[in-house]
């Protein structure tokens, strides 16, 4: 273990104090992912989350940008500004043309070993997941993965990650007292975007990274998009129409799907109906599937168990549609349904049909 990740002295008479070494950790940095010149949203909502943070501890928020060298990644450290960093770190080599684990590893802990930050946030993507891991590893400092909530502990001035556990059944909220940097990563669309402002500016700090294509054991030979163009696109969708048990069989499965089409949104689905195999796992809401924010969720037969709420509740308005008057997504929904879905959403499609129809001749 290295001197500056070595553990906290144990605090005396109960009272937790930060090792003199660690306190020169500070500020709080957020990885800028990005894949084929494009960023994912995933960054930019955490340089938002990032600057409620580092505006409670006093410090700045910067963010980190890893690439081929080129305007491209200069571009991507000013949209960080834009979106509320004040600094950003730029690595810039030819073998950061692709993702790559070990250099993207070699690159990012090097600055945090030069720079010393005492927050790192990361996107829980494919590729966030698998960078944050080796980081923390390599580091040896924790690692709090698919946080749903973002704080500052006022007591002692560490990060208070806050992530579903037990299968989604309970909220557990983990500090990182004794290793710095604390890093957390946070799945898209769990964090509201933040308003882009493109008068802001920030300074580049470049950061060499001395390292030879011949050192790294994998080899980037091709890259191939994904073909499936028909993939469910539930985290940003503006719309979306979800179903649960309470549908009692996949053939009534056919009325959230008429009443998505009608308006235009994305059908979703409660994990135990994906499970049943009654939708396709791309369809799945929660802890465990997607994480979303639209406009509209209208949720019929869903009991709202914790596990599906923490991929849900950030949507703006949230209709629920259930028999059981006490179903506990009643405490948290902007309007409430009793009743039979299968009565119900019928009878809203032919409304918002005929509504839609109105609009269209009006104009």
């Amino acid at each position: 273990m290295s001197e500056a990740s070595a553990p906290a002295r144990k605090p005396a008479k109960g009272k937790y104090e930060l090792d003199e070494r660690l306190k020169a950790y500070q500020g709080v940095w957020v990885f800028v992912e990005h894949e084929q010149g494009e960023v994912h949203p995933v960054s930019w909502e955490l340089l938002g989350e990032g600057r409620k943070l580092a505006d409670t501890l006093g410090v700045e928020l910067c963010g980190v940008v890893l690439g081929a060298p080129g305007l491209r990644t200069r571009r991507f450290c000013d949209e960080a500004f834009f979106h509320g960093a004040d600094a950003c770190y730029l690595v810039e080599d030819p073998v950061l043309a692709n993702y790559r684990n070990e250099p993207f590893t070699k690159g990012l802990t090097e600055l945090v070993n030069t720079y010393q930050p005492e927050i790192l946030l990361l996107g829980a993507t494919t590729q966030g997941r698998d960078l944050a891991g080796s980081v923390a590893t390599t580091l040896q400092t924790g690692l709090t993965a698919d946080c749903t909530e973002l704080r500052i502990d006022p007591d002692n001035r560490s990060l208070a990650a806050s992530r579903p556990t037990f299968g989604g059944s309970l909220l557990c909220t983990i500090l990182t007292l004794n290793y710095r940097p604390q890093m957390a990563t946070v799945r898209p669309r769990v964090m509201a975007m933040p308003d882009r402002d493109a008068a802001r500016s920030g300074r580049i700090i470049e950061h060499a990274l001395h390292l030879l294509e011949t050192d790294i054991v994998t080899k980037v030979l091709d890259y191939i998009p994904d073909a499936r163009q028909d993939k469910p696109q539930l985290p940003f969708a503006d719309v979306i129409v979800a179903g649960g048990r309470g549908m009692k069989k996949p053939e009534n499965f056919q009325l959230i799907r008429d009443l998505a089409a009608v308006l235009g949104g994305e059908v979703g689905a409660s994990r135990p109906v994906v499970q049943a195999g009654w939708v396709e796992l791309d369809r799945q809401v929660g802890q465990s599937g997607k994480t979303v924010r639209p406009k509209l969720y209208i949720a019929a037969g869903i009991s709202g168990a914790v596990q599906h709420r923490v991929g849900m509740e950030g949507s703006d308005v949230i209709i629920a549609i259930n028999t059981d008057p006490n179903a506990p997504i009643f405490d948290f929904a902007t309007y409430g349904i009793v009743g039979n879905a299968m009565t119900i959403l019928p009878a809203l499609t032919e409304v918002f049909r005929q509504e839609l129809a109105l609009a269209k001749i009006a104009v």
